[in-house]
């Protein structure tokens, strides 16, 4: 009797803890990335941790990869219906339905990562975002994930100059897919992340593009193509955003929005870094293996930094022109913001090899 008298004093006082220690708020959260990739252990993992850790287990974040709850483009469209109560992308994949995505996506002519990062929280990057979020979309959103510059692309074939581009099958998304296209004559193709390796592998396309040195390396491109081409002009720099219905965010308590909020910036920052020390040592990795690293002369990719320029700044007009002068109002803080980085500061040091 004793012993079961304990038994069920344990299971009382069990129960009780599990209870007075339940999260208040239970989501699932869907990605645009495959699990078990670089960008979604980066992002969405560490800002599920984050969150848990900065909320005292109040806030339960599961998240699943791309195809387990939605298909890797449908995480904004799953949210939005409700079915969902998070998602994690990239503005990259909604360029199609609003060109003001590309200039938070990064697009051919941004801003370095450096200067996209100080922009995003310094410059009203993302309060910009959170507005545009709002209005179009009925969504809360928090930049979780400022990245590095990416591989211009792992290619079948050799990119030297623009004129490479014309006719070439490659795998890209966003500002970049339609400068690809108008300016150069190049034939883009947007897949998901997960099925990029094998479209390359099978010679589905010419060339590959995804993300940073650190991330490309773990997928392997590098050992089904030959040739990496470089700078990453067409995407200087990356951003993911964590969106979830307004609805949704309103109804939460005032101190768990501010720990919320704080745990996407704690994530960011922590990405930013995470992505710039694999970067350095995936390309020490490069040069070691077969792959071929093929840089364009700055002549050539100043042509596609000036081609993504004018197609914003034509996409930008165009929505003027109609009567909705967002998107030019968030290019305009854009660029401001970039002329003003690169006239001053010439004050910082730059690492060089020579």
């Amino acid at each position: 009797m004793k012993i079961l008298n304990m038994l069920a004093a344990t299971a009382i006082v069990a129960t009780s803890f599990s209870a007075a220690y339940a999260a208040e708020v239970d989501w699932k959260m869907t990605a645009g990335v495959g699990e078990g990739s670089f960008v979604y252990q980066t992002f969405m993992e560490q800002f599920v941790k984050n969150v848990s850790s900065l909320t005292s287990g109040r806030v339960d974040i599961q998240s699943f990869g791309a195809g387990v709850l939605a298909p890797a483009f449908k995480a904004y469209e799953v949210v939005q219906d409700g079915v969902i109560e998070v998602g994690h992308s990239t503005p990259s994949y909604l360029v199609n339905q609003d060109a003001t995505n590309a200039i938070f996506a990064s697009f051919p002519g941004g801003m370095s990562p450096e200067a996209t990062l100080h922009w995003v929280y310094e410059g009203g990057g993302e309060e910009m975002l959170q507005a545009f979020r709002s209005a179009d979309m009925g969504l809360h959103s928090l930049v979780v994930g400022v990245g590095t510059s990416e591989i211009m692309a792992h290619s079948n074939v050799k990119i030297e100059t623009v004129e490479d581009l014309k006719g070439l099958k490659y795998r890209t998304s966003g500002a970049f897919a339609a400068v690809l296209q108008e300016e150069f004559g190049g034939v883009p193709t947007v897949v998901p992340g997960t099925e990029i390796y094998s479209l390359l592998q099978r010679k589905g396309v010419d060339a590959v593009e995804w993300s940073t040195p650190g991330a490309n390396i773990t997928e392997g491109f590098h050992e089904v193509a030959p040739y990496m081409i470089m700078p990453g002009v067409h995407q200087p720099s990356f951003m993911w955003e964590v969106f979830v219905k307004e609805e949704t965010w309103d109804a939460l308590p005032a101190d768990l929005q501010e720990l919320i909020t704080a745990a996407a910036k704690l994530t960011t920052y922590e990405g930013f870094t995470r992505f710039g020390d694999a970067d350095i040592k995936a390309m020490a990795e490069f040069r070691e293996t077969n792959v071929e690293l093929i840089t364009m002369v700055p002549e050539e990719s100043e042509k596609i930094r000036q081609a993504g320029r004018n197609w914003a700044q034509k996409k930008a007009a165009e929505q003027s022109e109609a009567g909705n002068p967002r998107m030019q109002d968030v290019l305009d803080s854009y660029f401001t913001y970039q002329t003003n980085w690169a006239e001053n500061s010439g004050y910082l040091v730059r690492d060089s090899a020579e």
